[in-house]
Protein backbone atom coordinates (compact mmCIF):
# COMPACT_ATOMS: atom_id res chain seq x y z
CA UNK A 1 0.00 0.00 0.00
CA UNK A 2 1.38 3.38 -0.92
CA UNK A 3 1.21 6.62 1.06
CA UNK A 4 -1.57 8.10 -1.13
CA UNK A 5 -3.81 5.07 -0.54
CA UNK A 6 -3.16 5.26 3.20
CA UNK A 7 -4.13 8.94 3.30
CA UNK A 8 -7.25 8.33 1.19
CA UNK A 9 -8.35 5.58 3.59
CA UNK A 10 -7.92 7.93 6.55
CA UNK A 11 -10.19 10.50 4.91
CA UNK A 12 -12.96 8.22 3.63
CA UNK A 13 -13.09 6.23 6.86
CA UNK A 14 -14.36 9.37 8.59
CA UNK A 15 -16.67 10.47 5.73
CA UNK A 16 -17.44 8.07 2.90
CA UNK A 17 -19.55 10.73 1.16
CA UNK A 18 -16.62 13.06 0.56
CA UNK A 19 -16.14 13.60 -3.18
CA UNK A 20 -13.05 12.44 -5.01
CA UNK A 21 -12.45 16.05 -5.98
CA UNK A 22 -12.45 17.14 -2.32
CA UNK A 23 -10.03 14.34 -1.40
CA UNK A 24 -7.74 15.37 -4.25
CA UNK A 25 -7.73 18.99 -3.06
CA UNK A 26 -6.99 17.99 0.55
CA UNK A 27 -4.13 15.72 -0.55
CA UNK A 28 -2.83 18.07 -3.25
CA UNK A 29 -3.13 15.58 -6.10
CA UNK A 30 -5.19 14.99 -9.24
CA UNK A 31 -8.72 13.63 -8.93
CA UNK A 32 -7.89 10.78 -11.33
CA UNK A 33 -5.21 9.59 -8.86
CA UNK A 34 -7.85 9.38 -6.13
CA UNK A 35 -10.30 7.54 -8.41
CA UNK A 36 -7.60 5.04 -9.40
CA UNK A 37 -6.52 4.53 -5.77
CA UNK A 38 -10.11 3.86 -4.68
CA UNK A 39 -10.69 1.43 -7.54
CA UNK A 40 -7.46 -0.45 -6.77
CA UNK A 41 -8.32 -0.72 -3.07
CA UNK A 42 -11.85 -1.94 -3.89
CA UNK A 43 -10.45 -4.60 -6.25
CA UNK A 44 -7.94 -5.76 -3.61
CA UNK A 45 -10.70 -6.00 -1.00
CA UNK A 46 -9.12 -3.31 1.19
CA UNK A 47 -12.28 -1.23 0.86
CA UNK A 48 -15.07 -3.68 1.62
CA UNK A 49 -18.08 -1.35 1.48
CA UNK A 50 -19.48 2.06 2.25
CA UNK A 51 -21.91 2.49 5.14
CA UNK A 52 -24.11 5.13 6.69
CA UNK A 53 -24.31 5.53 10.47
CA UNK A 54 -27.87 5.96 11.70
CA UNK A 55 -29.06 6.84 15.18
CA UNK A 56 -32.08 4.52 15.25
CA UNK A 57 -33.17 5.95 18.61
CA UNK A 58 -34.14 9.14 16.78
CA UNK A 59 -36.52 7.27 14.46
CA UNK A 60 -39.82 5.57 15.14
CA UNK A 61 -38.38 2.25 13.96
CA UNK A 62 -38.04 -0.42 16.65
CA UNK A 63 -34.57 -1.92 16.57
CA UNK A 64 -32.61 -3.81 19.22
CA UNK A 65 -28.87 -4.44 18.95
CA UNK A 66 -27.22 -7.32 20.78
CA UNK A 67 -23.65 -8.37 21.39
CA UNK A 68 -23.40 -12.12 21.82
CA UNK A 69 -20.31 -13.78 23.19
CA UNK A 70 -19.97 -17.31 21.84
CA UNK A 71 -17.72 -20.09 23.13
CA UNK A 72 -17.10 -22.81 20.53
CA UNK A 73 -15.07 -25.94 19.99
CA UNK A 74 -12.63 -25.21 17.15
CA UNK A 75 -12.48 -27.88 14.45
CA UNK A 76 -9.26 -29.74 13.72
CA UNK A 77 -7.44 -28.16 10.80
CA UNK A 78 -10.06 -25.44 10.40
CA UNK A 79 -9.95 -23.59 13.68
CA UNK A 80 -12.75 -21.06 14.08
CA UNK A 81 -13.23 -20.16 10.41
CA UNK A 82 -15.96 -22.67 9.54
CA UNK A 83 -18.17 -21.93 12.54
CA UNK A 84 -17.65 -18.17 12.05
CA UNK A 85 -18.76 -18.56 8.43
CA UNK A 86 -21.86 -20.54 9.43
CA UNK A 87 -22.77 -17.76 11.87
CA UNK A 88 -22.13 -14.78 9.57
CA UNK A 89 -24.29 -16.29 6.83
CA UNK A 90 -27.41 -15.69 8.92
CA UNK A 91 -29.05 -12.50 7.59
CA UNK A 92 -29.72 -11.25 11.15
CA UNK A 93 -25.98 -11.15 11.91
CA UNK A 94 -24.18 -7.85 11.36
CA UNK A 95 -20.67 -8.88 12.35
CA UNK A 96 -18.59 -11.74 13.73
CA UNK A 97 -15.20 -11.26 15.39
CA UNK A 98 -12.66 -13.74 16.72
CA UNK A 99 -11.75 -12.37 20.15
CA UNK A 100 -9.41 -13.12 23.03
CA UNK A 101 -10.57 -13.84 26.55
CA UNK A 102 -13.20 -16.16 27.97
CA UNK A 103 -15.19 -16.40 24.74
CA UNK A 104 -14.07 -17.12 21.20
CA UNK A 105 -16.43 -15.12 18.98
CA UNK A 106 -18.31 -11.86 19.36
CA UNK A 107 -21.45 -11.69 17.24
CA UNK A 108 -23.49 -8.52 16.73
CA UNK A 109 -27.02 -8.63 15.39
CA UNK A 110 -30.15 -6.55 15.18
CA UNK A 111 -33.77 -7.47 15.67
CA UNK A 112 -37.12 -5.79 16.20
CA UNK A 113 -37.36 -6.84 19.85
CA UNK A 114 -35.52 -8.50 22.72
CA UNK A 115 -37.70 -11.55 22.14
CA UNK A 116 -36.73 -11.78 18.46
CA UNK A 117 -33.01 -11.64 19.30
CA UNK A 118 -33.44 -14.16 22.12
CA UNK A 119 -35.28 -16.49 19.74
CA UNK A 120 -32.40 -16.27 17.25
CA UNK A 121 -29.86 -17.11 19.95
CA UNK A 122 -31.82 -20.04 21.36
CA UNK A 123 -33.11 -21.58 18.12
CA UNK A 124 -30.30 -20.91 15.66
CA UNK A 125 -27.04 -19.94 17.35
CA UNK A 126 -27.07 -22.16 20.43
CA UNK A 127 -28.11 -25.22 18.42
CA UNK A 128 -24.98 -25.22 16.23
CA UNK A 129 -23.00 -28.36 16.99
CA UNK A 130 -19.72 -26.64 17.94
CA UNK A 131 -21.27 -23.92 20.12
CA UNK A 132 -20.58 -24.60 23.80
CA UNK A 133 -22.18 -21.51 25.35
CA UNK A 134 -23.40 -17.99 24.68
CA UNK A 135 -23.85 -14.77 26.66
CA UNK A 136 -26.15 -12.10 25.25
CA UNK A 137 -25.79 -8.40 26.01
CA UNK A 138 -28.26 -5.83 24.71
CA UNK A 139 -27.11 -2.33 23.83
CA UNK A 140 -29.25 0.09 25.81
CA UNK A 141 -27.73 3.33 24.54
CA UNK A 142 -24.95 4.24 22.14
CA UNK A 143 -22.72 7.11 23.19
CA UNK A 144 -20.08 6.72 20.49
CA UNK A 145 -20.02 4.35 17.53
CA UNK A 146 -17.22 3.89 14.98
CA UNK A 147 -15.57 7.09 16.23
CA UNK A 148 -18.76 9.15 15.94
CA UNK A 149 -20.39 10.69 19.01
CA UNK A 150 -24.06 9.74 18.78
CA UNK A 151 -25.61 12.45 20.94
CA UNK A 152 -24.01 15.51 22.37
CA UNK A 153 -25.05 17.02 25.65
CA UNK A 154 -27.25 20.06 25.29
CA UNK A 155 -25.12 23.01 26.29
CA UNK A 156 -26.72 25.96 28.03
CA UNK A 157 -26.51 28.92 25.63
CA UNK A 158 -27.58 31.52 28.21
CA UNK A 159 -25.17 34.32 28.99
CA UNK A 160 -23.60 34.17 32.43
CA UNK A 161 -24.19 37.32 34.47
CA UNK A 162 -22.10 37.90 37.56
CA UNK A 163 -22.57 40.66 40.17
Amino acid sequence: MNMLEEKVLGIIEKNSRVSTREVAVVLGTDEIDIINALQTMEEKGIICGYHTMIDWDKTDIDKVTALIEVRVTPQRGKGFDDIAERIYKYPEVNSVYLISGGYDLLVTLEGKSLKEVSRFVSSKLSTLDTVISTATHFILKKYKDHGTIMSRKHEDQREIITP
